[in-house]
C-alpha cells in the first residue's frame, strides 16, 4: 500500500479529531493534535514552493515568447528572486522534516537521588530540583511531582517529577548521568570544602497504550501523610499506597492534599516503574538506560561539576564551562542546553 500524502494524512486526521469519543482519550487527542499541527506547516511549505515552482515557469515562457526586450529582462531578474525564495522556502522545508524527526516525546520523568555526600547530597539535590523546575517554568512546561523523600534541613533524598511540555525532551535529553558539587557546607566548621554528588535521570513518560493496568491486578491503601520527621502532617488519610500484586512493585505518594491527586500520581508512579521494569528485559531497556545514565554515584562517575567557590559550572562531555552558578540553579540552564545539544548531536552525527 502506497503512503498517504501530507494531505491526506491531514484529512484523515481531521475525521479523526472530529470523533466525539477522543474527548475521554486526552493523550490520543494532544498527539493527533500535534501530528496535525506539523502536517499544516509542512503542506503550507510544500504549497509555497508549488507556487514559486509555476510562477519561474510563467517567467520562462515570457523570456522565449515576448519580442519586448524590457519585458524580457524583467522576467528573468524576477526568475533569479523567485530561485532565490525557493531555495529559502526547500530549506526551510527540509529543515521542518529534520526537525519533527528528531523531536521527542512531549512528557519525561526525571529522578534526582542524593548520591555521595549525605545531607550535602540531599541538599545539592534540592539545588538540582529548582534548576530544573524553574527551567521549566521559564520554557512553559508543566511540572507535577509525583514522589519525594525530604529531610529535616529542606534537602531531597530523592525526587521524582514529571515534566510535560514542547520541546521538553529535546532541552532535558543529556541532564541524566552524577552532578558533582564542590562547596563548604553550611554545616562546616573550619571552612573545607566538600565534594558531594546527585543522580539525575531523564525518561520518556509511558504512553497509557503502552501499560495497561486492571483495577483487580492492584491493592490499594490509605495513611496519614508524614514528614520529614516521621511526625503526621495530616489527620486525614491522604496518602496512597498502590501495589502491583504480579510484580509485588510498591508505590507511594503524600505530595497532594486529597486521596484522588495522590491516587492519580501513585498510578503515573505505578505505570512509569512498570515500564522501566518491562523495558529493562529488552536490550535497549530503560532500566538500562537509567543505569548508563547513573551509574554508581560515585566521585569520580560525574557529567557536570558544580564549583561554587569558583562560580564556575563545567561539563565534562564537551569540556565546557559556564559562571554564575546561583543563576543556573535559578534555572537559567538554556544556554548549557543548547550547547550540549549542539556539541553532542554534532559528535553523534560525525560517529555516524
Amino acid at each position: 500500500m502506497a503512503a498517504l500524502t501530507p494531505q491526506e494524512e491531514y484529512d484523515k486526521l481531521l475525521n479523526q479529531l472530529s470523533d466525539p469519543g477522543l474527548i475521554s482519550d486526552w493523550e490520543r487527542f494532544e498527539t493527533l493534535n500535534k501530528r496535525k499541527s506539523y502536517l499544516e506547516k509542512l503542506i503550507e511549505k510544500e504549497t509555497e514552493i508549488k507556487e514559486l515552482a509555476n510562477k519561474i515557469e510563467e517567467n520562462k515562457l515570457i523570456t522565449v515568447s515576448e519580442e519586448d526586450p524590457e519585458l524580457m529582462s524583467l522576467a528573468e531578474v524576477e526568475i533569479e528572486q523567485l530561485k532565490d525564495r525557493m531555495e529559502t522556502a526547500q530549506k526551510e522545508l527540509d529543515d521542518l522534516i529534520k526537525s519533527e524527526a528528531k523531536s521527542g516525546p512531549d512528557a519525561i520523568v526525571v529522578e534526582i537521588r542524593g548520591g555521595t555526600g549525605g545531607e550535602e547530597a540531599a541538599l545539592f539535590a534540592a539545588d538540582l530540583y529548582r534548576m530544573y523546575s524553574r527551567f521549566a517554568q521559564t520554557n512553559g512546561w508543566n511540572l507535577k511531582v509525583l514522589d519525594e523523600n525530604q529531610t529535616e534541613i529542606g534537602g531531597y533524598k530523592e525526587i521524582i517529577f514529571e515534566l510535560k511540555g514542547k520541546g521538553v525532551w529535546e532541552a532535558m535529553q543529556y541532564e541524566g548521568g552524577v552532578h558533582r558539587i564542590q562547596r563548604i557546607p553550611e554545616t562546616e566548621k573550619n571552612g573545607r570544602i566538600h565534594t558531594s554528588t546527585a543522580t539525575v535521570a531523564v525518561l520518556p513518560k509511558p504512553k497509557k497504550s503502552e501499560i495497561t493496568i486492571r483495577p483487580d491486578e492492584i491493592e490499594v491503601q490509605f495513611c496519614r501523610s508524614s514528614g520529614p520527621g516521621g511526625q503526621f502532617v495530616n489527620k486525614r488519610e491522604s496518602a496512597v499506597r498502590i501495589t502491583h500484586k504480579a510484580t509485588g512493585l510498591s508505590v507511594f505518594s503524600q505530595t497532594e492534599r486529597n486521596q484522588l491527586q495522590n491516587r492519580a500520581n501513585a498510578m503515573a508512579l505505578l505505570e512509569y516503574r512498570l515500564q522501566e521494569m518491562k523495558r529493562a528485559q529488552d536490550e535497549a531497556s530503560l532500566g538500562g538506560a537509567r543505569l548508563a545514565q547513573i551509574g554508581t554515584a560515585e566521585r569520580c562517575e560525574k557529567i557536570r561539576t558544580y564549583n561554587v567557590p569558583q562560580d564556575r559550572v563545567t561539563d565534562h562531555r564537551i569540556k565546557k564551562s559556564w559562571h554564575d552558578i546561583e543563576g543556573i540553579f535559578n534555572g537559567n540552564l538554556a544556554d548549557i542546553s543548547q550547547t550540549l545539544q549542539e556539541e553532542l548531536e554534532k559528535s553523534i552525527d560525525g560517529d555516524n
